[in-house]
Order: structure tokens, then C-alpha cells, then sequence
């Protein structure tokens, strides 16, 4: 298994946001964490990319166990993602903003090479500017390549930060609500980025989201939860079909 949750929880005051949750994903896999709001999705992130601190529990990526490892390594271990509210720099072009993906790759070249641009440091920067244009190529983002993040409509905006996720090369790729605020064209064509990772990068997916016509499609197991904890867990039309999972959107 890639990755693996095992009774996972934390606490904030006298909330107890995830409760005891387990789940594994193997590699390979699209994996789709559902639930109503406030159901403790985007808090399981939070614990995987180390922003939050479990209180109880193990997080173990490719057999290590990353429960307490440093928020600023997360992303040297193969482990990217997405946030459910953009976050890019919005002075800065389409073409920048996914080279700074590239900052776990870039290693210590150290300082004085860095100002003397040697030759090691502009092979290293002619490396990242490759990557980084095969996804600019991937995502058809060539006409925007130049233009200031500021000026781009919100669907190209979440197609950038998705791009600048991969520019980290993740072998693990958390994508949160990656549907939210855009229209059925902008989902669709969100469908198949998300195949194309899988298949084409051989990149697994992790995703939160809502819209479950985008969950239908993509993913290849669910797991469901509310009030922080695992209601259901197996193929989207399984878990849609639960008592457990029905009661929970509708609340009745």
C-alpha cells in the first residue's frame, strides 16, 4: 500500500474533528474521501501534509511512517496537493508559478554557485524549466504560459495550481474539492486530468470532493465520512447506496 491511515484523530478543543479512521491506498488508485461539511475531509489532509498534528494515530507513506515528520519535508517524500481555496501568486505568470513546484528538486547547490550561475546550476535550472513545460503541455496550458495569474478566469486557475502540484514530481497527489467553482465543462474536462495522472503520470490520487458525478467517474474507491468518522467504505455505487451515507446528506 502506498499509503496507510490507521486510527487516525485529532482534537481541537473539545471537537474531536477525526475520529479513529483507517484506510489504505494502494498504488495506482483513484481513492475519493466523500462527506457532508464539516464531515473531517479536508482535516485528514491537513494530518497527511503535516500542516495538522494527530492526536492519536499512524500515517505511513510507502512503509514509513510520516506521523511526525517535519510539514516542510512532506512534499521531498512524494506527497503534493491542492487546496480548496487557490493558492498561488497572483503578481506572478502561469510559467512561474509552476516552477516554484520545482523547489523540492532543487537540492543544496549552494549559495556561492547559485550567484555565480555555474554551469551545474543552469543544467539544474534547464531541467526544471523542461519539466515544467512537459506540464504545461500536459495540462494545455501553452496559451497562458506569459500571463499573470491575476488576469486568468478561476477554471484556468485551479488547472494552474493542479499543474504546479505536479511539477513536484508526487508519487501521492491530494487533490481537495478540485470541482468547487467550476461549471459541468471545466468538471468534465477535470475528469479527465485526473484519469490522465493516473494512467499516463502513474501518478495515485487522493481526492475530497463533492460533486458525485465527478466521483462517479473517476474514482475507484469511496470512503465516507461524518461527524470525523468512516460511515462506509468501497465502490462509489456501494457507498452511495449505504443507509448510513444516505442519512448522512439528507439528514433525516
Amino acid at each position: 500500500m502506498l499509503l496507510e491511515i490507521k486510527n487516525l484523530a485529532v482534537q481541537f478543543g473539545g471537537i474531536r474533528a477525526v475520529d479513529d479512521v483507517s484506510f489504505k491506498i494502494a498504488q495506482g488508485e483513484v481513492f475519493t474521501i466523500i462527506g457532508p461539511n464539516g464531515a473531517g475531509k479536508t482535516t485528514i489532509f491537513n494530518l497527511v501534509s503535516r500542516i495538522y498534528q494527530s492526536t492519536a494515530g499512524k500515517i505511513i507513506f510507502d512503509g514509513r511512517e510520516i506521523t511526525n515528520s517535519p510539514a516542510h519535508r512532506i512534499a521531498n517524500l512524494g506527497i503534493a496537493r491542492t487546496f480548496q481555496n487557490i493558492e498561488l501568486f497572483e503578481n506572478a505568470t502561469v510559467l512561474q508559478n509552476l516552477l516554484l513546484g520545482r523547489h523540492p528538486h532543487r537540492g543544496g547547490q549552494g549559495l556561492l554557485r547559485e550567484m555565480l550561475f555555474l554551469s551545474s546550476v543552469r543544467r539544474r535550472e534547464q531541467e526544471h524549466r523542461l519539466r515544467v513545460e512537459e506540464i504545461i503541455d500536459f495540462l494545455e496550458l501553452a496559451h497562458y504560459r506569459s500571463t499573470s495569474i491575476s488576469v486568468l478566469p478561476y477554471g484556468v486557475r485551479k488547472v494552474v495550481e493542479l499543474g504546479r502540484a505536479l511539477a513536484c514530481e508526487p508519487r501521492l497527489l491530494l487533490l481537495d474539492e478540485p470541482s468547487s467553482g467550476l461549471n459541468v465543462e471545466e468538471t468534465e474536462d477535470m475528469s479527465f486530468w485526473i484519469k490522465d495522472i493516473r494512467d499516463e503520470l502513474g501518478v495515485t490520487v487522493c481526492m475530497v470532493e463533492h460533486d458525485m458525478t465527478l466521483v462517479n467517474g473517476v474514482s475507484d474507491r469511496v470512503l465516507a465520512l461524518n461527524y470525523g468518522r468512516v460511515i462506509a467504505e468501497g465502490t462509489p455505487s456501494v457507498v452511495q447506496d449505504n443507509a448510513e451515507v444516505i442519512k448522512a446528506y439528507l439528514g433525516e
